[in-house]
């Protein structure tokens, strides 16, 4: 071959492939038809590609060329409302491996619409070339669904490549109408669901995923992301339903989070929080329930690192796997764990921070743990399974029954801040108690540096009181039997 040839062709070749990577994946396709109004967008490139410097998103009505959704390369993070929960900020685009994802306002398409979508050029960049945009409204068209599902559905699906009744967990939650007290379950099949969740007063919502590790609700969402919002029991805060959203006084910084919903189950899946380690507070869970809520987690990995876990009325949680490092697992409670696995990945931190609002007379339990594992990532040493502050929370009760306890848990066990100290006196109301902790060989752990305010709980002297907690009727109060729910005949 000759020389001028050799060069026509590698110039060839070098064209196609920059045409190739000008020419994404569309999802959903080009012309696709009965896609869910709740689908985020995707193109694929065949190298990674990143962000501009500058350049719009539009997602315009096909029959009247009205802009349903603009987004500014230039800004990356935007406002919009999750479930009613008001100024969320979140990602309108997110780029991951090869795709860039484009995640719309929550409602801002419509059942039986054909829409079309534009890109400017250099809204995105491909090895370091720019990417040519979508500019003729044929090029990236599409029509969603005729309908939504009949009204008063009971089972809807949840699928990310579009196959189900939704595309997200959010946008099945949506459908369900306000003050929903018909049992519904939501399906989530296999995929990795990128999105912040939130609802508030629908009731016997089941969330079921297909897969435990392969159904993954994920957000990089903390407080210094989404600062709004606080504790909605805390002094002088509104706590009742709607009102409290309103008042601001619920945290926006979880990945999921049910705020005043009663027989709620989740179950089944993994919920992460991936904001970096030293990120602050990002809860993988957010339960703010009440007294009688009647919630079940069961089957479900937790994950993140500070407050990965926050639970604030009545709950039980089984055979669950939760993992953080500062206070990873907090709230008020009610709450019973059992056959869980509580695992720290660094040293020198804290299971737990439980806050009773009114252990006085027992009208609130706090967090108990009947045949859990307390360990710790590799190398991992000196945890205290709980910490409390007595002059904020006077109240607080951890009790642990018949649990492994890692080389990860500190010799001293427990720890009181700006209280009163290890004076051998049990403070005021908290109960720090542990009853047959033992290594996963059964060797019984060595308690004899445990601090002098947490308590020890013995055979026979403290039969009645270890029958108790080891009840989760008695633990969680109002006759309720988590065991006797539905879930557990799967």
């Amino acid at each position: 071959m000759r020389r001028g040839s050799l060069i026509l062709t590698a110039v060839f070749f070098a064209l196609s492939v920059r045409a190739a990577a000008s020419a994404p994946g569309l999802f959903p396709a080009a012309g696709a038809q009965a896609v869910c109004p709740d689908t985020p967008l995707r193109l694929t490139f065949a190298a990674p590609p990143s962000l501009g410097a500058s350049g719009g998103i539009r997602i315009i009505d096909a029959a009247t060329n009205a802009v349903v959704e603009s987004i500014d390369i230039r800004s990356p993070t935007a406002i919009k409302t999750i479930g009613g929960l008001e100024n969320c900020k979140y990602y309108p685009v997110i780029v991951a491996g090869n795709d860039a994802c484009i995640y719309l306002r929550n409602g801002a398409l419509a059942w039986n619409k054909t829409y079309y979508v534009t890109i400017d050029s250099g809204a995105f960049l491909v090895g370091g070339d720019s990417f040519a945009g979508v500019e003729a409204p044929a090029s990236w068209r599409f029509t969603t669904k005729p309908a939504a599902p009949p009204a008063g559905a009971t089972r809807l699906t949840v699928a990310a490549d579009g196959t189900g009744d939704f595309c997200t967990v959010q946008g099945a939650l949506d459908f369900i109408p306000d003050g929903n007290t018909a049992p519904t379950t939501i399906f989530i099949r296999k995929g990795t669901y990128t999105e912040i969740v939130f609802f508030t007063n629908k009731h016997a919502v089941t969330l079921l995923g297909e897969d435990r590790r392969k159904t993954v609700i994920a957000y990089a969402n903390n407080a210094k992301f989404n600062n709004a919002g606080g504790n909605p029991y805390a002094n002088g805060s509104n706590p009742s339903g709607v009102a409290a959203i309103r008042g601001g006084s619920v945290y926006h910084r979880g990945v999921f989070t049910a705020h005043r919903v009663d027989d709620l189950v989740i179950a089944n899946l993994t919920i992460r929080n991936t904001t970096p380690h030293g990120g602050s507070q990002a809860e993988a869970i957010i339960l703010n329930g009440t007294p009688s809520a009647r919630a079940i987690v069961k089957d479900v990995d937790l994950a993140s690192f500070q407050d990965t876990l926050q639970i604030n009325g009545q709950a039980y949680v089984s055979h669950c796997h939760i993992e953080g490092d500062v206070d990873f697992m907090w709230g008020t409670g009610p709450c019973f764990f059992e056959d869980c696995v509580c695992r720290s990945l660094h040293s020198g931190a804290y299971y737990t921070q439980i806050r009773n609002p009114g252990l006085i007379r027992l009208e609130n339990h706090g967090f108990v743990y009947l045949n859990c594992t307390f360990d710790g990532a590799p190398g991992v040493t000196d945890n205290y399974l709980s910490r409390i502050e007595t002059s904020r929370f006077p109240n607080s009760e951890v009790v642990l029954l018949d649990c492994i306890l890692g080389q990860s848990v500190g010799p001293v066990g427990w720890l009181l801040e700006r209280g009163p100290r290890d004076d051998g006196k049990t403070p005021g109301h908290v109960r720090f108690w542990e009853y047959r902790s033992h290594a996963a060989d059964g060797t019984p752990v060595d308690v004899s540096r445990r601090a002098g305010y947490s308590r020890q709980l013995v055979q026979p002297e403290d039969a009645d009181t270890i029958a108790s907690y080891s009840d989760p009727v008695f633990v969680l109060g109002h006759g309720w039997n988590p065991k006797q729910a539905s879930i557990f005949a799967r």
